[in-house]
């Protein structure tokens, strides 16, 4: 159970009710707990998909009540346990919040893991400059890591609708490659589905290899300011890599989301 600001254990509300609000950066702390992986941009993804709302004092800045650090607590945990969309999680919190009793759907079977993963992986947490990072399809800022599962090539083409073909010219581009094994995992999947939709504007693989190499330069970008931290001998050390390389991630993707937003403003004036 998570702890409540005050260190006992809490019911939904309980803050709420006694006027005892926190910041975003406790609310990580008490959800660390339970939910190590959790990051500051992931709470502000949650908030952006109206699964939590938290008030706002007259400077901006985020309070968060107890029963919505229980509620986040909820929502990574179906998540995590049941691999559920965010879509399906928002449905369920709606309809508990009008008195039904739904009931969680069974647990995704493991070759239905890697499709949820690249679910929200399309959904992608927003950038400052809206959803355009949708389009840009990227949720690396996710606490939940994507389940260790791949699928396998048939059930690829199946999820992006398109021919062996196609896919065979993806693999050529470099932009889809599977393990070795053959299967592909949910990062693979995420890609295939948004090189699919790029395709039905006419956007073809060689017009993605730039999109590609900037995405490969942006990794090793973020490899050089965390391989310092993945050497060092202490434990904390090596795990607060892993979070700062999902941070460092997703300010990327914003940056980048920002940055295209601004050239099609300055284009279109």
């Amino acid at each position: 159970m998570l702890r409540t600001p005050s260190g006992g254990a809490g019911s939904p509300g309980a803050a709420g009710a006694e006027g005892r609000l926190v910041s975003i950066g406790t609310v990580l702390n008490l959800l660390r707990e339970e939910f190590p992986e959790v990051t500051i941009s992931k709470i502000r993804f949650l908030e952006a998909e109206g699964l939590v709302e938290p008030q706002r004092t007259p400077s901006g800045y985020r309070k968060f009540s107890t029963e919505d650090v229980e509620r986040l607590g909820c929502v990574l945990r179906m998540q995590r346990d049941h691999y559920l969309p965010l879509r399906v999680i928002k449905e369920h919190l709606e309809a508990r919040a009008r008195g039904e009793t739904p009931q969680l759907p069974a647990p995704a079977k493991p070759r239905d893991a890697a499709l949820v993963a690249a679910d929200d992986r399309v959904a992608g947490p927003p950038g400052d400059a809206g959803d355009i990072t949708r389009a840009a399809g990227a949720e690396l800022g996710a606490p939940v890591p994507a389940p260790p599962v791949r699928i396998g090539r048939e059930e690829l083409l199946s999820a992006t609708g398109v021919t062996e073909s196609e896919l065979g010219e993806w693999e050529s581009y470099g932009l889809v490659t599977p393990h070795p094994d053959g299967g592909f995992d949910a990062d693979a999947v995420a890609v295939a589905r948004l090189v699919a939709d790029l395709g039905r504007f006419g956007l073809e693989p060689r017009h993605l290899r730039a999109m590609k190499a900037a995405a490969d330069r942006q990794a090793g970008l973020v490899e050089q300011v965390v391989a310092p931290l993945r050497r060092h001998r202490n434990p904390q050390t090596r795990a607060h890599a892993e979070a700062t390389t999902r941070e460092l991630a997703t300010l990327s993707v914003r940056l980048h989301a920002a940055l295209v937003q601004a050239a099609l403003h300055a284009g279109s004036h």
